[in-house]
């Protein structure tokens, strides 16, 4: 398996950086990756269904995760 790129460490827990992603997986669930079947990189679900759909591709990780940490937050003010 290759080695990572050296890059800077972020700084921030997860649950600091993407606060309503850390509590939605506590009962939801966070798809990230290629699923086969779907075009999008990431995605927020529920037992209902899809809450977000983000894009085909993101420039990092940390782009497509804070994508679906909006996404989530708007999903959240609607229906929350």
């Amino acid at each position: 398996m290759p080695k990572p790129p050296n890059r800077p460490a972020l700084s921030g827990s997860f649950e600091a950086r993407y606060p309503n992603l850390a509590a939605w997986v506590q009962h939801g669930r966070l798809e990230i990756g290629d699923d086969g079947y779907l075009r999008s990189f990431i995605r927020v679900l529920d037992e209902g269904g899809m809450i977000f759909e983000g894009a085909e591709s993101y420039p990092s990780l940390d782009a497509a995760l804070q994508a679906a940490e909006d996404g989530l937050a708007a999903w959240l003010k609607e229906n929350g």
